[in-house]
């Protein structure tokens, strides 16, 4: 695993350790409140993942992007599907999405590609 996704996937454990080894109560419950709000419920995980997806591209938050587009590739979701999650956020999100949507369908080229 090379390129983009290695270095997203070390800096954010990285950081996400830093962050909670400083024990902070509040960023530690948010960051719980966080993770359960992903868990199988009455919408599955990957239900949830497109969700999550969709409001980052309209939020615009490549990190948040590429967390999602990695979890909706774990939790099985195909190439086409996470296509059409993209579509709706450039749907809602408007034009100023497209940088967003570039940096998100290159990172599902590097997933699929595994460069």
């Amino acid at each position: 695993m090379a390129g983009r996704l290695q270095e997203f996937r070390e800096f954010r454990e990285k950081m996400n350790k830093r962050i909670l080894d400083a024990k902070n109560l509040n960023i530690t419950r948010f960051f719980t409140l966080d993770g359960n709000a992903y868990e199988d419920a009455a919408l599955d995980k990957r239900t949830k993942e497109f969700a999550g997806l969709a409001a980052s591209m309209v939020l615009r938050c490549d990190d948040c992007i590429a967390y999602h587009v990695i979890r909706c590739k774990e939790l099985g979701a195909s190439d086409e599907e996470v296509m059409e999650i993209f579509n709706v956020g450039l749907i809602v999100g408007g034009s100023i999405v497209i940088p967003h949507l570039r940096r998100a369908v290159a990172l599902l080229d590097e997933l699929r590609d595994g460069s």
